[in-house]
């Protein structure tokens, strides 16, 4: 009897140290790259940015500037924001202005920085089923899509783009739904690659089009002269008094060179050589566009 009382404690301990280690490995994100060498870590998530390699050419020359490697999570706005919120990572890149000011509201992030901006493309085939290129907003050119049923992709994936997507759709006074509307709950360059073979509608930045447009066979920007396309992004770190282990010193030191030092020499000028423009504007221009 005293055997298996010990042998059932024993598979007990077990079964609680595997529950325990399965939920500490679901809060440790596994990191999409590390830049850097130094002996300190800041922990940074974006998507668009370090997916396009933005973050890489500014987290290099910090790092070696800052003894520190930079470790990037890879997830959309909405997802990094949580990422913060949980304590994951120290540092966001979001273009997300509403949620961005809940969290700095509810006390969780603070130290707001504008870093830059690029904007949105509604892109599809040249065909143009909607003909959405004759609409006088991004809201019409949303109604055009619906009212003829034409394929649209949506991420579907609570990402500052999605966000942006579901406040356009509002304004068109349209609930979005149908065999016409595709939800991929993924990143930008995959969500517009699936556009492109399916010849949808999408709304992409500007930037990720830039860097695919070589691969892709289907579709060409039709509308984008709507002020609310312009899309800024911010720098928030997590709150210190909120997040004791957050690394505050260097979070601080990396928004000032990301928002006023060279970092802006690098948003002004990154893309340049291999496409031949920018792929984003810098801060000085982005701020005309803060609060449209």
């Amino acid at each position: 009897m005293r055997v298996k009382m010990l042998i059932v404690i024993c598979l007990t301990n077990l079964l609680i140290l595997s529950f325990i280690s399965s939920v500490n490995a679901k809060d440790r994100p596994e990191f999409n790259a590390i830049y850097g060498q130094g002996k300190q870590t800041l922990r940074i998530a974006t998507g668009s940015p370090g997916a396009l390699g933005l973050l890489r050419e500014i987290a290099i020359p910090f790092c070696a500037e800052n003894n520190c490697q930079i470790k990037w999570l890879k997830r959309g706005s909405g997802a990094s924001l949580q990422a913060l919120k949980k304590g994951l990572v120290d540092v966001v890149m979001v273009h997300a202005p509403k949620a961005e000011q809940e969290a700095i509201d509810n006390g969780w992030a603070t130290a707001r920085t504008l870093l830059g901006s690029n904007q949105f493309y509604i892109v599809g085939p040249p065909s143009d089923p909607a003909q959405i290129k004759s609409a006088k907003s991004a809201a019409e050119a949303f109604k055009m899509i619906a009212e003829t049923k034409s394929a649209f992709f949506s991420r579907a994936d609570n990402s500052g783009t999605h966000k942006k997507e579901i406040y356009i759709w509002d304004q068109a006074g349209i609930n979005p739904s149908g065999d016409w509307y595709f939800e991929t709950h993924d990143f930008m360059g995959p969500t517009l690659m699936k556009a492109d073979k399916r010849s949808g509608y999408f709304m992409t930045d500007s930037s990720t089009f830039v860097v695919k447009q070589a691969k892709l066979n289907n579709l060409i920007p039709l509308f984008k002269k709507d002020p609310l396309l312009i899309n800024v992004y911010h720098a928030l770190m997590a709150k210190p008094k909120k997040y004791p282990n957050s690394n505050a010193s260097l979070a601080r030191k990396f928004l000032r060179y990301i928002g006023f030092g060279p970092g802006q020499a690098m948003y002004r000028k990154y893309g340049l050589d291999r496409y031949g423009k920018p792929l984003y504007k810098d801060a000085f221009y982005a701020q005309q566009f803060e609060h449209k």
